[in-house]
């Protein structure tokens, strides 16, 4: 049974910072791509960070410079580094992951509120 199991959400006043994890069990074949999205009250799932096999990245235009996602390929876990939080970045985490043979697996979520 593949699970993906995230952790290291919660409350951080504007500014603060959060790491989220995301670690895959029972995932027979590689895993290609890792991501991150995020769903906001009342809008529509958007894309946060993604991350190839080789290490390449690709951010939201409103989290550059702010969030790093990284990856432990051994540990088929998945980082968000969240730095410089605003209020804006409040949403439910989700991490993504795409096997070679193109099987994809979402987590249950993890939810971040910023706020004062």
């Amino acid at each position: 049974q593949v699970q993906l199991v995230e952790s290291g959400g919660g409350l951080v006043q504007p500014g603060g910072s959060l790491r989220l994890s995301c670690a895959a069990s029972g995932i027979i074949f590689s895993i290609n791509s890792m991501a991150w999205h995020r769903q906001a009250p009342g809008k529509e799932r958007e894309l946060v960070a993604f991350i190839t096999r080789g290490g390449s990245t690709k951010y939201a235009d409103s989290v550059k410079g702010r969030f790093t996602i990284s990856r432990d390929n051994a540990k088929n876990t998945v980082y968000l580094q969240l730095n410089s939080l605003k209020p804006e970045d409040t949403a439910v985490y989700y991490c993504n992951m795409v096997t070679v043979t193109g099987q994809q697996y979402w987590g249950q979520g993890t939810q971040v509120t910023v706020s004062s």
